[in-house]
C-alpha cells in the first residue's frame, strides 16, 4: 500500500508533465505558425533586423529549423541615406531578431 506522501508525488510529477505537455504544445504550434509564414514569404521581399541593429531586405530564397536565411538581391538598409547591395547572402539565425514578411 503505499504512503499519502508518495501519492502526493505522484500527483505533482503529473501536474508537472501536463504543464510541461501544454508548453510544448504552445511552443509546436508556434514553430509551425512561424515556418507556415516564412513558407508563404518564399520568393517575396522580407525585412530582416540583426543584432547589432543592422537592417536588410531582400527576397526570401530558403531557411532552415535554426531561422538561417538565404537572401537574394539583399540590401543593407541600416543606413536609409546609403543602401548597399549585398546580393546573394546566408544569414546566421542567431543574429536574426525580427523577420518581417511582405503584407498578405
Amino acid at each position: 500500500m503505499r504512503k499519502a506522501s508518495d501519492i502526493f508525488k505522484l500527483f505533482s510529477l503529473a501536474r508537472i508533465r501536463d504543464k510541461d505537455l501544454s508548453w510544448w504544445l504552445r511552443e509546436r504550434h508556434m514553430s509551425e505558425m512561424a515556418t507556415k509564414i516564412l513558407e508563404d514569404s518564399l520568393g517575396k521581399p522580407v525585412l530582416v533586423r540583426l543584432k547589432g541593429g543592422k537592417s536588410l531586405r531582400g527576397r526570401l530564397k530558403g531557411f532552415d529549423q535554426h531561422l538561417n536565411l538565404v537572401l537574394e538581391e539583399t540590401e543593407d538598409t541600416t543606413d536609409a541615406e546609403s543602401v548597399k547591395k549585398l546580393g546573394v547572402i546566408i544569414v546566421r539565425g542567431d543574429n536574426v531578431i525580427i523577420i518581417s514578411p511582405p503584407p498578405r
